[in-house]
């Protein structure tokens, strides 16, 4: 059986930023690699240089992503969110610092007695995570 595979869809005024926020995220966990970018081209569906198509893997987990100009009637929401388990303190504060730089914490780093500390953020592209330290 295949894994089942996170696919992030960068539109409204997230699109264009696929490419850039595959980027961003590979750079700020461990074992994270991008496999490949497929780009529009000339006479395509989509704007030249948008991404068709985006293959990458952050942390060993396996993602897709894609820039989409067609104006949906949705876009990313806190209600599905990426949940990441750190292992120190430094992790979780490097993690929670950068992906909240031009996004905003939804649940700042805290024990909520349920994690002695857990974050929630948005990040600048719209997408959310929680963030543990058990």
């Amino acid at each position: 059986m295949k894994r089942i595979k996170p696919f992030l869809m960068f539109s409204g005024d997230q699109h264009g930023k696929a490419a850039e926020a595959v980027g961003f995220y590979a750079s700020l966990f461990e074992n994270s690699e991008i496999h490949c970018i497929d780009r529009y081209g000339p006479g395509e569906t989509e704007p030249v240089g948008t991404v068709k198509t985006a293959r990458f893997s952050l942390n060993g987990t396996e993602f897709a992503a894609m820039d989409s100009a067609y104006p949906h009637k949705f876009n990313f929401t806190p209600s599905i969110s990426l949940y990441f388990e750190c292992e120190s303190e430094v992790e979780i504060d490097t993690l929670f610092g950068k992906l909240a730089e031009g996004g905003m914490a939804l649940m700042p780093l805290d024990d909520y007695g349920f994690s002695k500390r857990f974050g929630w953020v948005q990040d600048r592209y719209g997408v959310s995570w929680q963030l543990n330290l058990p």
